[in-house]
């Protein structure tokens, strides 16, 4: 299903609902584990195209036109992953991301404006895992949501190892890591980022290595989420950020964890 920004679209939505229903109702049926999402998004016509369109890949959509209502349907449904729009009508998208990373590490999805680098940035800074652009296209959306999940059921099975770089030790069996024998809050994306550094200790990774391995598939060069997640990483593990000791930048080519 297309997104069609014309009073034509009405009609085709419409012959999509029930599809949809009727797609969610086939999984519960033969016991499927379904996956409960919610979309916070001010905009009802793509609110309604996304989630019939998501309901169709066989998730459960829960909806909220604002962020407010947003955050208390998360604390109600304890969903799988959050999709945020950044321009929401009473509170800003990034505040939404900040106060869900503040009490979880639910996978958060920003929507943003194709050309608008400063939210995309901003967005990802205040917790995001991954983003679409406008105008969305469902199967895209579908395809990050499906690699955003699979990331946090890595996440929750990491091999069972420990490893140790000065004081910061990534304990793999539990899913956290340690700083100075404090817990570093972590989020999933921000876990399976230094836990493919510390698999390749003292080598220089590329930002396009780091997108295939970590996010899931080809990102098309967007280094922006990359850069993103590692300043937000030194933040969490270096003791002075601007000046980091542990990942650090090769110029022109990438990061390197220190061994």
């Amino acid at each position: 299903m297309v997104l069609v920004a014309c009073d034509g679209a009405t009609v085709e939505l419409r012959a999509f609902r029930n599809i949809g229903r009727r797609a969610v109702v086939k999984a519960a049926y033969r016991g499927a584990d379904m996956h409960r999402l919610l979309f916070i998004e001010d905009d009802d016509q793509i609110r309604l195209a996304l989630r019939l369109a998501l309901e169709d890949e066989g998730y459960i959509v829960e909806e909220a036109d604002d962020g407010r209502s947003g955050l208390a349907a998360f604390d109600r449904d304890e969903p799988d992953l959050v999709i945020v729009d950044l321009r929401l009508p009473d509170i800003q998208g990034f505040d939404v991301c900040r106060t869900l990373r503040a009490k979880s590490i639910v996978p958060i999805m920003i929507v943003t404006a194709q050309t608008d680098t400063y939210d995309l940035v901003a967005g990802l800074e205040a917790g995001a895992d991954d983003y679409v652009t406008k105008p969305v296209v469902p199967k895209e959306l579908a395809a990050r949501i499906r690699a955003l999940l699979r990331r946090a059921q890595l996440h929750e099975t990491s091999p069972t190892k420990a490893t140790v770089f000065g004081d910061l030790e990534l304990r793999r069996e539990q899913g956290t890591a340690f700083k100075g024998g404090e817990e570093v809050p972590l989020t999933k994306t921000e876990f399976l980022l230094l836990c493919e550094f510390a698999d390749h200790a003292g080598m220089v990774l590329s930002r396009d290595q780091l997108l295939e391995r970590v996010w899931g598939y080809d990102y098309l060069g967007d280094s922006r989420l990359v850069d993103a997640h590692i300043r937000r990483l030194r933040v969490k593990i270096e003791d002075h950020p601007d000046e980091p000791k542990l990942i650090v930048t090769v110029r022109g080519i990438g990061y390197r964890l220190q061994s």
